[in-house]
């Protein structure tokens, strides 16, 4: 089912910008409608837009003593590392007249919904419908691989234990083999204008997505992608 977002704006005090070299903490009655605020909040929507459940934000004030130039064009930016929910920053760079670069906290909140651990998890184990619940909170208070989708977690095998209402976490957990070493596998050769297929022997197991070695009856080995069903694509 699809699911829209809900946004929520928490803008208390927030001294983004005032007048061009005076202190922020200037002209609180004008900073809802700054353009800096403006593109701060455009960015923090657009951000997480895509994302599922609930989504709420709140912008943590700079330092009040901050001064900044006169700025006609900005640009907005999340930093390298800088985690998509929960406590994170948002960069704004003048792009002129001006030259300079602001950091602005942000909390960012997504209630939402996740899987956890119905009971004990072994290593080993390869996840059932029975293995998992779901549970709604906010991802910013839960791992960043914490899993969402319940097709993210069926038939996968478990890497470490998992005690009982711990969050389901994709490091985890470990993806089915779509090609087992050994098995007989079908090749399929594309190419320009052509597509040939036979069969042959996986001498690796791969997940799907992963490189397969495979060797031909005539002897040679020959190497592709591993798709799910036994079938390895190999292009030219």
């Amino acid at each position: 089912m699809k699911r829209f977002l809900s946004f929520r704006r928490v803008i208390r005090a927030v001294p983004l910008l005032a007048a061009p070299w005076l202190p922020l903490a200037d002209g609180l009655a004008q900073q809802a409608t700054t353009p800096l605020f403006r593109v701060v909040e455009d960015f923090l929507r657009a951000q997480t837009q895509g994302i599922p459940g609930k989504v709420g934000y709140h912008i943590t004030p700079p330092d009040a003593r901050t001064r900044l130039a006169p700025c006609d064009a900005y640009e907005p930016f999340q930093p390298a590392g800088a985690a998509p929910w929960g406590k994170t920053t948002v960069g704004v760079r003048c792009l002129g007249p001006s030259s300079w670069t602001l950091y602005v906290q942000v909390r960012i909140s997504v209630e939402t919904s996740y899987l956890v651990a119905a009971r004990p998890l072994m290593a080993g184990q390869v996840i059932g419908e029975n293995d998992f619940i779901v549970r709604n909170g906010d991802l910013g208070t839960l791992p960043a691989t914490v899993l969402m989708d319940v097709e993210q977690a069926l038939g996968r095998t478990v890497r470490i234990g998992i005690g009982a209402g711990q969050p389901l976490r994709g490091d985890q957990l470990i993806m089915p083999w779509a090609v087992r070493q050994g098995q007989t596998v079908k090749t399929l050769s594309r190419g320009t204008g052509f597509s040939v297929s036979n069969e042959g022997r996986a001498l690796n197991n791969a997940q799907e997505g992963q490189v397969v070695h495979v060797r031909t009856p005539s002897g040679q080995t020959v190497s592709g992608i591993a798709k799910a069903g036994g079938i390895v694509e190999i292009s030219h």
